[in-house]
């Protein structure tokens, strides 16, 4: 009852979808987690009958035939899940500080009418820069279900930052604007962020998008039941604490309050730099050790949760990328004191209704340090200055949103917020971070994690490993998986199941 072929420490997407995969393979599973709730970032919860996402806010490459779908219908779950459509003239609208607004359509041909309309003379640009989306997402085999012996390696060598790929195809600063607007898709910085992260997911979204009906751990309430049909369990309550090792191998993994649980391979969905934390200082070497410790995290998200008054405001089918200014860069860059510079405004989809929205979620970045003040604190248990801090800057917030949205704010009759603190301490991210290690396109290498470790029988996977987003963590436990299985007998059954 307590040895498994296959123990997974955390049940975030990347967990639960080895899990699926590996129980599907064969192999008798245990995730593990140590909340009450499984699914990490793509987790919701409720208040006031509102369905709200930590995480997973949309989707892209549905459509029967493409990527994520192919990949979802492999794990039994493709449909069952319950998505609506966005908008296929405008799935992203760009917004400037003096309502000039832009749109992102579905389908390539499509996405450059659009922005052709608005760019009339850039038409070499526009589609230079879509060819270089396409040719960057040909370098990433797993990413095309094409069988290669090295996924990762051939995958990350080719790169260049994306500031320095759009200075190359044109000197119109409003459109290398409105291109890199949906930086936050990814944290990005200007000067560090690879080409490849933004080709990848936006390829997937201009390929097609989509929001979770009700909220998105109902992709973690259906992995949960696939791994459970194929006769492996998910255990939450169990709080992973250390490894006990037998010569250089893991034998089984120390609980809190718990009995240990043994197996022969573990796989870990948290954060690297908790996962050394579990393993002994003789069993890792040290350089590996301080390389993984030493890389940078991407920056946090500071989110309103506003509960709407019942068929006030219309529900809007696209998310709305808002900026103050001509910046669209504000990662490293924001002012707590000019705060917001940028809002990424969602309006849920609902059951209920696909006319009026029962509630939204404004989101602006958020850097830890903003937050130093209350860095050791707990849940629930960080006094009312910090609730007057979360206040004003829900307040700014919403006042930016409802600059453009002018009856946003008289529509919001309660509103609930989350900062990085939030989110480190209910998905279990190092400084709340959104996308786990930031990656820098002048040394790719260091800041990309491998699956294997040094320790034989211990994998990594989740959004540290590879990539990110629904479709990037779901990438990435493929190439986790493919270390038990191997890759090409995996892609087959994938190619094959479709």
């Amino acid at each position: 009852m307590n040895k498994f072929d296959v123990l997974i420490i955390g049940s975030g997407l990347g967990g639960l979808i080895t899990g699926v995969i590996l129980s599907k393979e064969g192999y008798n599973v245990c995730v593990i987690e140590k909340q009450q709730h499984i699914g990490g970032c793509i987790q919701n919860f409720t208040r006031d009958n509102c369905i709200f996402d930590v995480g997973g806010h949309y989707i892209g490459g549905f459509e029967k035939g493409q990527n994520l779908y192919t990949f979802f219908n492999y794990l039994g779950i493709a449909d069952k899940l319950n998505l609506r459509k966005l908008d296929v003239d405008c799935f992203d609208k760009i917004i400037f500080q003096n309502g000039e607004n832009y749109s992102f359509a579905m389908g390539f041909e499509n996405h450059k009418e659009k922005l052709l309309e608005k760019f009339p003379k850039e038409n070499k640009a526009i589609s230079d820069y879509l060819n270089k989306i396409r040719e960057t997402c040909d370098k990433f085999p797993l990413y095309n279900l094409k069988k290669t012996d090295n996924p990762l390696m051939e995958s990350i060598m080719h790169n260049d930052s994306f500031d320095n790929l759009l200075n190359g195809l044109t000197n119109n600063q409003k459109l290398k604007n409105v291109l890199s607007a949906t930086n936050s898709l990814y944290a990005g910085i200007k000067e560090k962020s690879p080409f490849y992260m933004h080709a990848l997911i936006m390829n997937s979204y201009i390929e097609s998008s989509w929001r979770f009906v009700d909220g998105s751990s109902q992709l973690a309430v259906l992995l949960k039941k696939q791994i459970e049909l194929n006769g492996g369990k998910v255990l939450t309550n169990h709080e992973a604490l250390s490894f006990t090792f037998s010569d250089n191998c893991i034998s089984s993994v120390n609980l809190k309050n718990k009995e240990p649980l043994f197996a022969q391979n573990f796989i870990s969905n948290i954060h690297p730099t908790l996962t050394l934390k579990m393993i002994p200082d003789d069993k890792i070497r040290k350089a590996y050790r301080h390389r993984i410790n030493s890389l940078e995290n991407t920056i946090g998200m500071f989110t309103v949760y506003g509960v709407l008054e019942e068929n006030s405001f219309t529900y809007i089918n696209h998310n709305d990328y808002i900026f103050r200014d001509s910046n669209v860069w504000t990662a490293e860059t924001y002012s707590s004191i000019n705060y917001p510079e940028h809002c990424l405004m969602i309006t849920p989809a609902s059951s209920k209704s696909d006319k009026y929205a029962d509630c939204v979620i404004l989101m602006a970045y958020m850097n830890i340090s903003d937050l130093s003040k209350w860095i050791n604190t707990d849940i629930e248990k960080r006094g009312t200055d910090y609730k007057d801090f979360k206040d004003a800057k829900a307040q700014g917030l919403i006042n930016f949103a409802n600059k453009y949205y002018p009856d946003l704010k008289s529509k919001i009759k309660k509103y609930y917020t989350s900062t990085p603190l939030t989110y480190r301490d209910y998905t279990g991210t190092i400084d709340g971070s959104l996308y786990g290690i930031s990656k820098d396109y002048k040394n790719l290498v260091k800041s990309v994690i491998f699956p294997k470790t040094h320790i034989p029988n211990l994998l990594m996977t989740g959004q540290n490993i590879n990539l990110h987003g629904v479709l990037g963590v779901t990438i990435g436990s493929i190439l986790t998986c493919s270390e038990l299985i191997g890759i090409h007998p995996l892609i087959n059954k994938i190619v094959s199941s479709n």
